[in-house]
Formats: C-alpha cells, structure tokens, sequence
C-alpha cells in the first residue's frame, strides 16, 4: 500500500487517481521487499488509462473490487482488463492473487528518499 504525498484528495472514482503527470508515493507495509521498503518514497509518472505495461514494471494501481486500496506492486501479465500485479515478498499477498486485475495509475520511475536511485530489476521468477 501506499499513501500518496500530494495536494490534492483523491475519491474511489477518480481514475487514474493522480492528480498531476507527477505524484512523490510513500511506501508502506512489506509486499514489495526487497525492492522496495516501507518507508521509502518513490517518484511516480501517471500513465494513461488502459496503457500497455511492460512486464516487469514496478507500478501504482488500484483494484475494481477495491477501488480505496492504492498499491505499489510489480506487473507479472496484460489480462483482460487491465494488469496481474504481485508483489516482490511472495509471503504477502495483498495483489492480483486475492483482488483481481488491476488498474494501473502510474509508473514507479525512481526511488526519492532514503537511499534515491532506480528501481532494481525485477527478482528471478
């Protein structure tokens, strides 16, 4: 999950939900460790709605089956209807394997704060 760090609110219904071309996203919880931490905050480019995403990408999106949930997680495939996200921990599963296909609103393209760089390439598997 993540909480976002901009100016604006965001209701269930406001997708994309990012309110400019580029939103700071903070971490938190476990599911994409080691990539990335709780705690850390990522620079996040907003994609257009039914965009195509590499797989591999680490990405901010929403679930239809739970619009209010925000997360940062890794595309694994293009389904109908947007993407099968998953996180990078396999022991935590608050993706695709227990909400479904999901929406993806932006594009992690850097970690900001604590330790600034790029995002490692997505683990074996």
């Amino acid at each position: 999950m993540i909480n976002e760090d901009t100016s604006r609110s965001h209701g269930p219904d406001d997708l994309p939900g990012l309110p400019t071309r580029w939103v700071s996203a903070r971490v938190t919880g476990p599911s994409m460790t080691p990539t990335v931490r709780h705690g850390d905050r990522l620079l996040v480019r907003r994609v257009a709605v039914g965009a195509s995403v590499p797989n591999g990408t680490v990405v901010l999106a929403r679930f239809p089956a739970r619009p209010e949930l925000l997360v940062v997680k890794r595309v694994r495939r293009a389904v109908p209807g947007g993407h099968w996200v998953e996180g990078d921990n396999p022991l935590v599963t608050d993706d695709s394997r227990a909400f479904g296909t999901a929406v993806v609103v932006g594009r992690a393209v850097g970690r900001l704060w604590p330790r600034p760089g790029r995002l490692h390439p997505a683990p074996p598997g």
